[in-house]
């Protein structure tokens, strides 16, 4: 469904979002007064952050052309204007939510667990915290590291709105997520400062069960946290796709935060999940407002603020969360086209200012986009060899003249690849397919994390293994 291009409301929409709201905030109030569980009151924040987000991008979109924001649809035979930068709009109604979801968690539990006046001295046993009613409650330390996320995720929107207006080169952007990584890092080594990671089992007797990566661990955290945003930034280029993609991931990551809060008896990880769920299911609520605006035919652009603050929200949730490989085993498609571009990332192929996919306005279908050679200009022979691998291995479509010289190359992203292999699509078919390649790669790797991990690992999931 996409919605109309009139910037206000229809009156179904509005007596749809006003029910929703209005719901929802009963529910919240309910929570609030009574002793229901915080992730209800998150499910219904997240409800109204759907609202508010569906609502605002509709109401800013002229807003946004007029100061600038505005963009054309290169895959259109009419390329007209239309706003850009809504993920902006997003990240705000999402630190919003997130701020202002911080009672539920936290405050019950400071009175609960104490003599009930705001007296500290005179606290429960752990042993009753962390049990019954309790267990779904965090513990007041619990809030340096919720706030840590909430500064890294504002530095992020910040640095992402930057990037937008200043259209940031890609080789002075990459340390952008680094610098926003800063705050989360800080509160790890406070709070945490665990820099052990488990050792496979084949090679315990060599290693042991336990290996100290010290300050190479927070690099290893740091990396995380810059390779997140850029990677979903990187397979971008048609309507849809990035949000799509995203969605998919956290309802991935959700959906594994319930295997851990779902067991017959507490598990030593849940505050860590419910950690993750109270921070993905705000940002779930307005992706699904963005994707109705923005899938095809795309009514606004999300812009690189959207692309940077989901990333940086999947590095809080693994790294703050410590499932950081469960995190890389859902980003296997973005791992995999970061690798597949890192010979025109790195100059070893010319590398153009847009690798979308080439639209055919003759046929209305989407071909693969192609980098051209002259005959003064070949590639390295070394180069020219690895590329006639990948085209021999259809990994790349190539042409070549009557001499044997290049002509012209795919570029190398994902979106091309798809097409070399599957032939010109039409955007949507092509959004679809690349969307449920994600779905699929990343159940697979919800698989291979709870039941193949047995092979390498002594626990699965129901264990209390750091990751």
């Amino acid at each position: 469904m996409n919605p109309p291009t009139t910037t206000s409301l229809s009156r179904s929409e509005t007596l749809g979002l006003l029910s929703l709201s209005a719901a929802s905030l009963a529910i919240i109030a309910n929570t609030f007064q009574g002793d229901g569980e915080p992730l209800v009151a998150s499910l219904a924040l997240s409800l109204v952050a759907f609202a508010l987000a569906y609502a605002m991008i509709r109401w800013l979109g002229p807003t946004f052309m007029k100061a600038g924001f505005r963009g054309r649809d290169l895959s259109k035979p009419y390329k007209s204007e239309v706003p850009e930068c809504m993920g902006a709009v997003c990240a705000v109604v999402y630190l919003l939510t997130v701020i202002a979801f911080i009672p539920f968690p936290f405050y019950k539990d400071i009175v609960a667990a104490t003599s009930g006046g705001g007296n500290r001295d005179v606290v429960l046993q752990a042993e009753h915290v962390n049990e019954g009613r309790f267990l779904h409650r965090f513990p007041h330390s619990k809030l340096a590291s919720y706030l840590s996320a909430i500064i890294s995720l504002q530095t992020i929107a910040l640095l992402g709105v930057g990037d937008d207006l200043f259209d940031i080169r890609w080789r002075h952007k990459w340390w952008i997520p680094g610098l926003a990584s800063v705050p989360l890092l800080v509160v790890y080594f406070v709070d945490f400062d665990v820099t052990f990671i488990v050792i496979p089992l084949q090679l315990q007797p060599y290693l042991g069960e336990l290996f100290d990566l010290g300050p190479l661990y927070y690099v290893y955290m740091a990396c995380i946290a810059m390779f997140c945003p850029q990677s979903i930034n990187m397979l971008a280029g048609i309507n849809g796709i990035e949000v799509s993609q995203c969605l998919v991931v956290a309802l991935l990551l959700a959906f594994n935060d319930c295997l851990y809060l779902l067991t017959p008896y507490p598990h030593p990880a849940t505050d860590s999940h419910l950690f993750s769920l109270y921070l993905l299911l705000p940002w779930i609520g307005v992706s699904c407002a963005l994707l109705m605006y923005n899938w095809y035919p795309a009514k606004v652009f999300v812009g690189d603020t959207y692309c940077y603050f989901s990333g940086m929200i999947f590095a809080v949730v693994g790294i703050l969360g410590h499932f950081s490989k469960t995190l890389g085993l859902l980003l296997v498609p973005q791992l995999f086209n970061f690798l597949y571009s890192c010979p025109q990332l790195f100059g070893l192929i010319p590398c153009p200012r847009h690798r979308l996919p080439k639209f055919n306005a003759r046929t209305g279908l989407l071909e693969p986009s192609v980098t051209p050679w002259s005959p003064e200009k070949q590639p390295h022979p070394l180069v020219v060899r690895g590329l006639i691998l990948l085209d021999k291995l259809r990994l790349l479509k190539v042409t070549t003249d009557d001499k044997g010289l290049f002509v012209e190359t795919s570029n190398l992203t994902i979106l091309n690849l798809w097409l070399v292999w599957r032939g010109p699509l039409r955007e949507d078919r092509l959004a679809w397919e690349v969307t449920l390649l994600q779905l699929a790669v990343g159940l697979f790797g919800l698989f291979v994390r709870h039941k193949l991990a047995l092979l390498v690992f002594k626990e699965d999931n129901w264990g209390a293994v750091a990751e």
